[in-house]
């Protein structure tokens, strides 16, 4: 039987180089996942109750009401963002994908997505790369497995040829694939994802790699508990970057326009990663152009732009 030589988009050439890192909750989708504290009553007793995390948000710094539960502490707070203790593939036992999977099935039904997650979409579809930072402590592939259930939901059969076709577009142009020699769309997606990088920065692993990082080992040693996970998705923000600016040396593709987008839904992020960009990646990377989204505000469709460095318009982001 002939084999069916696949669709390539071979006019990727003409486009620029456009990259996005991605806050999940409450930025790609709405997660119904709760987070576990205790609450003074009005008659002075504690109790339990489970908050959204956008309520959180808004309720953490208010430590005279909400607390952390008394047995086991943040980590039981947070429980329902961590993998199962016995890492598994079966994403039915995966809190995670569960939740995933939920929110994407609200979307079907007429609930609103988050403020990214059409630029998620696109980003998909025109087969960009991209890296999800989160505050979660999943493991990479966790975070991976639910880019692609957002793919298997949120993507039209037509949207997901189009993606491909991008995809074998790029791996022609970049790494030199012949049309015969392509592999199944199942490899190709593969190749694809295994090129973006996935960061929940309170998971062990990631944790242990930035504290190793000569120049993070030192910004940690002064920083004060709240900054951490700030600091954490800057740790995060610079590896993807390095990423890509390394990927790009290597095809000698470096004269071309660069930018990155980032778009977080937590306003402390926001400050932290504009304040980031200008005061070392832009002056690093002096060829990249950065563009910061505040979505914290649910009444804008698609966030806010808060800084950018170079000029750079964004349509649709």
């Amino acid at each position: 039987m002939k084999r069916r030589i696949p669709r390539v988009n071979t006019e990727v050439v003409n486009r620029d180089f456009k990259y996005y890192i991605f806050d999940w909750d409450d930025n790609i989708l709405h997660m119904p996942t709760r987070i576990r504290l205790e609450h003074l009553e009005e008659d002075g007793c504690w109790k339990p109750v489970e908050v959204s995390t956008s309520t959180f948000a808004l309720v953490r710094s208010d430590t005279k009401h909400y607390r952390a539960p008394l047995e086991g502490g943040w980590a039981a707070a947070f429980a329902n963002f961590e993998d199962p203790a016995e890492e598994s593939l079966d994403d039915r036992n995966n809190r995670f994908i569960l939740d995933t999977v939920d929110a994407l099935e609200k979307v079907e039904h007429g609930e609103r997505p988050g403020p990214s997650y059409n630029a998620l979409k696109k980003t998909l579809r025109e087969g960009r790369l991209f890296a999800i930072v989160t505050a979660r402590g999943h493991s990479p592939l966790t975070i991976e497995r639910a880019v692609r259930v957002f793919i298997k939901y949120a993507l039209s059969e037509e949207e997901r040829e189009e993606m491909m076709s991008n995809l074998r577009g790029y791996r022609q142009w970049i790494d030199g694939v012949a049309d015969d020699a392509f592999g199944s769309d199942a490899e190709e997606l593969d190749y694809y994802l295994g090129m973006c990088r996935y960061a929940a920065v309170t998971n062990r692993g990631f944790k242990e790699r930035m504290a190793n990082d000569p120049i993070y080992r030192e910004k940690l040693a002064t920083a004060t508990t709240a900054a951490r996970p700030e600091l954490a998705k800057e740790f995060a923000i610079r590896d993807f970057v390095e990423h890509v600016f390394h990927m790009l040396r290597r095809a000698g593709q470096l004269g071309r326009s660069v930018s990155i987008g980032f778009s977080d839904d937590d306003i402390g992020n926001v400050k932290t990663v504009s304040s980031y960009i200008k005061e070392e990646l832009s002056k690093r990377f002096e060829g990249i152009k950065f563009v910061v989204y505040d979505t914290s505000d649910r009444t804008l469709s698609c966030g806010r732009k808060v800084c950018v460095s170079g000029q750079l318009n964004l349509p649709g982001f």
